[in-house]
């Protein structure tokens, strides 16, 4: 089922702010699409849109070709996880999976081979028996997701469902979502505020703040080439380094920052792992370094610049201490630059 939003706003009440501002987009069917963004962003409402658990005070909304607005969650035949399971504690994981079928009058026979079919996808087949309060709760999140699938659902939503499970259960879990995914062909919408979750399973990434969608691309393009200062400082940890272009112009080469000036650029920013260690006459920043972190692998340095600016480096040779004065440079295509609403400003020369 392909989804779409035609100038959709969302408005709870007249005297309340606007929730959602004229959206539109797409999703392609038996695509994974992940809606990202801070908290209050709009996600969960573009999602309850989707879901037909609540309407849009503006705009049309299409499954396919069918205009669905006025539909309600069971004329829609979507499928809901959410971070918290709601699974029957009475039930066992069996009849918890056949639970909808029975709703929906399937005779007995059918729902048990159902269940067993779906309990094999998401390889719990051997908890059919047990009551959810006696599975994990990554095990319970596999009942949650073998549920909302028991009635083939045209969409499948799924509302932070990640977010209750400790860190290493939360990627086996995500890449376990991929597979099922790509194993089903369901279209489905994952809601989070988790940037690496979103990234590492989705087809597309829809970004969102205060309601309006910032960029909506596949999850590499979002990180090298963002369409604003939101989209770059959001993904990205650490974030991204921001600096005034006064502070930097003089690393440039004068016909690029005459150019970038003239299309209203004046900040730049560059990502952490962009940095070189170099010596003074190469430096694009030089400062004392306040901060050296190694954890396995992963390696952070915090610089202190003379105008008391904190820059981010990481993944770079650590041959010099805490207290040194220490100079870094990078390559002009490594850097960004926006203009001063925040919008991504791009040369040829710098893209």
């Amino acid at each position: 089922m392909e989804v779409r939003f035609n100038s959709v706003s969302m408005q709870y009440d007249e005297n309340d702010k606007t929730v959602l501002k004229d959206m539109s987009f797409d999703i392609e069917n038996h695509s994974l699409v992940s809606i990202l963004g801070p908290s209050g962003c709009g996600k969960s409402t573009t999602l309850m849109l989707i879901s037909g658990l609540l309407f849009p005070t503006d705009g049309q909304i299409f499954f396919d070709d069918k205009d669905v607005t006025k539909k309600d969650a069971v004329q829609r035949k979507v499928g809901m996880v959410f971070q918290n399971y709601a699974l029957y504690p009475h039930l066992s994981v069996q009849d918890n999976i056949m639970f909808p079928l029975k709703m929906a009058g399937v005779n007995k026979k059918k729902r048990l081979e159902k269940a067993q079919e779906l309990a094999d996808l998401v390889q719990i087949s051997e908890h059919l028996n047990k009551k959810p309060g006696q599975l994990s709760g990554g095990q319970q999140q596999r009942v949650a997701i073998a549920r909302a699938l028991a009635k083939e659902p045209s969409i499948l939503l799924m509302d932070e469902p990640l977010s209750n499970l400790d860190a290493k259960l939360r990627t086996e879990m995500r890449e376990e979502i991929r597979r099922i995914q790509k194993e089903t062909g369901v279209t489905t919408v994952f809601v989070t505020h988790d940037q690496e979750e979103a990234l590492s399973i989705s087809d597309k990434v829809m970004v969102l703040n205060e309601g309006v969608i910032q960029q909506n691309s596949n999850p590499q393009q979002l990180y090298d080439d963002p369409d604003n200062l939101f989209v770059a400082r959001f993904l990205g940890s650490p974030e991204m380094n921001i600096f005034e272009m006064e502070d930097i112009e003089d690393s440039l080469p004068q016909n690029i920052s005459g150019r970038l000036k003239q299309q209203g650029a004046v900040l730049a920013g560059i990502r952490p792992e962009s940095w070189i260690h170099t010596n003074s006459e190469e430096a694009v920043i030089t400062g004392i370094t306040e901060r050296i972190e190694i954890v396995g692998k992963e390696r952070k340095v915090s610089l202190v610049l003379e105008s008391g600016q904190m820059v981010d480096i990481a993944d770079v040779e650590i041959n010099f201490r805490e207290g040194d004065m220490v100079s870094f440079g990078t390559d002009i295509s490594n850097m960004f630059f926006f203009d001063g609403d925040g919008n991504r400003v791009v040369t040829t020369d710098a893209e």
